[in-house]
């Protein structure tokens, strides 16, 4: 597993801050909402306390994204991404990096990138590129080709549990899913289900 490593990231000009609410549209600078127990968490009853509120500042060429997250289970790893819907099957996902909880359950990382209105995935048609084949384990092993699609928006964050196990700790299902670098992940623990699937909180802000 890949240890995440919170980016240095200077200090910031100050901000006005927007927080982000489900059906906003309007574009900010700065935007700022709540991660929710995923509906895996709900169904299966687990992570109670578990919650994390997230901060997106623009600096116009890329984005620099904070989540602090809380009742987790503690001394376990977690992996972010970005999705196009908040919920399972997901559409596309972006991995972003991996969050540590410390002893009291609680997270934080800092992520650089594009985090705004403009986030996207696009592989122009035909598609069947050869892509690299690193991991070869089922159930989930590296597809060798790509699929075409025109570009979709990601404009939801959800935080997997890095395996299983801490799925396990937390009183989740020891289920399998491939949001991790070996994709051998955990159930999902927090998403952005407040939020609509095509109104995702990175919809707010602006580049």
């Amino acid at each position: 597993m890949r240890r995440f490593i919170s980016a240095a990231v200077g200090t910031l000009s100050t901000l006005g801050c927007m927080l982000a609410l489900p059906g906003t549209a309007t574009a900010a600078s700065s935007i700022a909402f709540g991660m929710l127990r995923s509906t895996a968490a709900l169904n299966a009853g687990c992570a109670l306390d578990a919650r994390a509120h997230v901060t997106v500042n623009s600096l116009g060429a890329v984005e620099v994204m904070t989540v602090e997250a809380s009742g987790l289970p503690p001394n376990q790893e977690f992996d972010l991404f970005v999705t196009q819907i908040p919920n399972a099957p997901f559409g596309m996902a972006w991995y972003q990096g991996d969050m540590e909880s410390n002893s009291n359950g609680r997270a934080v990382g800092t992520f650089i990138g594009r985090f705004s209105r403009e986030t996207f995935l696009v592989a122009p048609a035909p598609g069947g590129a050869p892509a690299p084949v690193v991991h070869h384990n089922p159930p989930f092993a590296d597809a060798a080709t790509n699929p075409a699609t025109a570009p979709i928006h990601t404009f939801h964050v959800g935080l997997w549990f890095g395996t299983p196990e801490a799925a396990v700790a937390a009183g989740c299902p020891n289920t399998q899913t491939p949001f991790n670098g070996d994709h051998t992940a955990g159930i999902q623990v927090l998403s952005t289900r407040n939020f609509g699937n095509t109104t995702g909180p990175l919809r707010s802000l602006a580049p």
